[in-house]
């Protein structure tokens, strides 16, 4: 008699109504599932590209429509991109593989959140949300009258309701999780902090040069300022901050460039006026102090909708001592910049005070040290004086980065404040996100097949 074995299924679909390629967290967890053996969908828009570690049999990516362009005033606009999205994601449901569960993004709430509900409670399909942060904080930003507008508040009743009717919940902080269940009596909620994948580590002087040189084929401030540094005997290669010779050795150049690197998503929520008031004070004491204070090299990577305005804006600054490119990375070089960095700069503050930015994430687990902009619970992550610097203005900014690049790079208190903080940032790297999905997130949605 042959024994029949009944093999659980293992679909997962993974929800953002946003970019797929542009939203780290929630492709990490899509990763995490497949490697868990989950045969998963993921809907979502497909502007960036994903990571290369979606593109297998087992995953499905459906993409959704974009939201045609129309000529309607600001209120119609919302309502009919509201409906847009709802019928596509309504059809995209339709096409997916019937999932064990499905774990939504959250923001965008609505109607991401009505239409998933709706969709499982039809197909008893377990829901899961993970809370990044608050739909209704982030649409009051760009609203008259913020959090009290009638369109902020009935987003936020609404939000409250269907997010109520999940049957589990992730999200970013302790903060978030006291409240979730405290103010909006939701629950369980599972804290997951975001933790860099494996890509995100510190690099070789050998790895940084080379990412150097690729980068000084498009952007000049990666370039040498002459070449004669190549007639030495022995110079294979050099750029604008390091020398490779011919056997292969590689050094950092003396009175070599600084490397600050700030990503910004180039949108509201990130005051990037900060960094460049920060970087005009640097600017005043460097020319003042030319052999105390280094020339500073900006990456500041991303895109978004107020890059072109401060392009313009930098485009007309005429400083001697600073000079910044706005790069658009490939994704295996967005790490590399990290780890080659001497410092980091985030300027991300949170519309609801209760998430993290994971671009400070990232850069921990490139053993980069950061200035972070402070906000309510910032401190779960980052620590004054521990792994890094807290600011709250450009004048505190610009302190920071005096003391920072002061003596550059032979000022021995720095040394030391640099160890002490490269201690804290490896204890932070021995949990990945692999290890630490596995420990908090694995065992929730396994109670769901």
């Amino acid at each position: 008699m042959v024994e029949v074995v009944h093999v659980r299924k293992r679909n997962a679909c993974v929800i953002v109504l946003g970019d797929i390629g542009r939203s780290p967290r929630m492709q990490y967890h899509a990763q995490s599932l497949l490697e868990d053996n989950y045969n998963v969908d993921i809907i979502g828009y497909m502007e960036t590209r994903p990571l290369d570690a979606l593109m297998q049999p087992k995953c499905k990516i459906h993409e959704l429509p974009a939201v045609p362009v129309t000529n309607l005033t600001p209120k119609l606009k919302l309502l009919f991109k509201a409906i847009w999205q709802t019928l596509s994601l309504l059809i995209a449901l339709i096409s997916i593989r019937r999932p064990n569960f499905l774990l939504v993004q959250n923001p965008p709430g609505i109607p991401t959140l009505v239409v998933c509900y709706l969709y499982c409670a039809l197909t008893r399909t377990k829901l899961a949300i993970d809370w990044h942060n608050y739909t209704y904080t982030v649409l009051a930003l760009g609203m008259a009258g913020g959090e009290q507008s009638r369109l902020s508040r009935l987003t936020k009743r609404l939000e409250r309701y269907f997010g109520a009717k999940a049957h589990t919940h992730f999200c970013v902080t302790k903060a978030m999780k006291e409240d979730l269940q405290s103010n909006w009596n939701i629950g369980p909620v599972t804290v997951l902090y975001d933790r860099a994948p494996t890509q995100f580590h510190p690099i070789e002087l050998t790895q940084k040069h080379d990412l150097f040189m690729k980068l000084s084929k498009d952007y000049a401030q990666f370039m040498p300022q002459c070449y004669a540094d190549l007639k030495q005997s022995g110079v294979l290669e050099s750029t604008a901050l390091t020398q490779k010779m011919s056997n292969g050795t590689v050094f950092y150049k003396p009175q070599r460039q600084a490397v600050l690197v700030s990503s910004t998503s180039w949108t509201s929520d990130e005051d990037f006026g900060i960094l460049l008031q920060a970087l005009e004070s640097y600017e005043s004491v460097a020319v003042a102090q030319p052999h105390v204070y280094p020339t500073l090299l900006c990456i500041i990577t991303g895109k978004g909708p107020q890059k072109a305005h401060y392009e313009a804006q930098i485009s007309k600054y005429q400083w001697q001592k600073v000079s910044i490119v706005t790069p658009w990375l490939e994704a295996e070089d967005y790490p590399s910049v990290l780890a080659s960095a001497d410092l980091g700069v985030c300027l991300h503050w949170s519309t609801s005070g209760l998430d993290l930015p994971m671009k400070v994430v990232d850069m921990f687990g490139s053993g980069l040290p950061v200035c972070a902009y402070n906000f309510k619970c910032l401190d779960e992550l980052v620590k004054h004086g521990e792994n890094g610097f807290v600011f709250s203005d450009h004048k505190e900014l610009a302190e920071q980065l005096r003391i920072w690049f002061e003596n550059f790079p032979n000022n021995p208190s720095i040394i030391e404040t640099r160890a002490r903080f490269g201690r804290s940032l490896q204890e932070f790297q021995e949990l990945r996100w692999r290890e630490n999905w596995k420990q908090c997130a694995a065992p929730v949605l396994e109670a769901f097949l």
